[in-house]
């Protein structure tokens, strides 16, 4: 028995609200993760725990609630807020691009470049003097 129509939306509305408070006090804000470290391993972790958490509190509500509108909104909500922490924890702040593996740093050295007249590398470093 699903809920009535006016009931239906401010509950799927709040169980929104809910997810986004989850989210919001559970990590920092999007800005400060886009510019950390690509792929911090902190972040990923709770971010891992804020998605299940939050897909929790949806199931719950949606299933006392027994209305599709509930689980609609809110896991919306939870793929939305997932997906737009995944991308700010994954993006380079340097390339602006989304490094996938950012463990996987290469030096100029393992791509077979050689440094050019006047330049010395350390490590990822490249100094032109």
């Amino acid at each position: 028995m699903a809920l009535k129509p006016e009931v239906s939306l401010p509950v799927a509305l709040a169980t929104g609200t809910v997810v986004y408070t989850i989210y919001n006090q559970g990590l920092p804000g999007r800005a400060d993760v886009s510019v950390g470290q690509p792929g911090d391993e902190t972040i990923e972790q709770v971010r891992k725990q804020n998605a299940w958490m939050a897909a929790a509190v949806v199931g719950g509500v949606s299933l006392i609630a027994k209305d599709p509108t509930v689980f609609i909104v809110g896991g919306t909500m939870v793929v939305a807020l997932d997906w737009l922490t995944r991308y700010a924890n994954f993006r380079n702040p340097l390339t602006g691009r989304v490094d996938l593996n950012p463990f996987t740093v290469e030096s100029p050295a393992d791509q077979g470049a050689q440094p050019a007249a006047g330049e010395q590398t350390y490590g990822d470093l490249q100094v032109v003097s």
